[in-house]
């Protein structure tokens, strides 16, 4: 198996991701890589001149549900039942 990606590119990666391998490790990934390249590769070849592009393997036709308005609480009564409020809108402690 020709080797697509190096060892050098694969710690670089990996540096650049915040990970730490092993050289053992980095040995596997480089392998695992090459594969994983070489079968794109190989997909990359195959003439699929005659197929059109899809999205998904099985005809669907437009799965959504239309939009249906339904009757909601009412904000005022909703608000008022709230611990704080604040301009028309829920207050809560911030996240950060």
């Amino acid at each position: 198996m020709a080797e697509r990606i190096t060892r050098q590119e694969v710690a670089h990666v990996a540096e650049l991701a915040r990970l730490s391998f092993t050289d053992v490790e980095l040995d596997q990934l480089t392998l695992q890589l090459s594969a994983v390249l070489e079968h794109a590769a190989d997909v990359e070849a195959l003439d699929v001149s005659g197929f059109e592009p899809t999205v998904h393997p099985l005809p669907l036709a437009n799965i959504s549900r239309e939009d249906q308005v339904f009757p909601s609480l009412d904000r005022e009564e909703v608000l008022s039942q709230a611990p704080y409020a604040e301009d028309n809108q829920f207050k809560v402690p911030p996240a950060l």
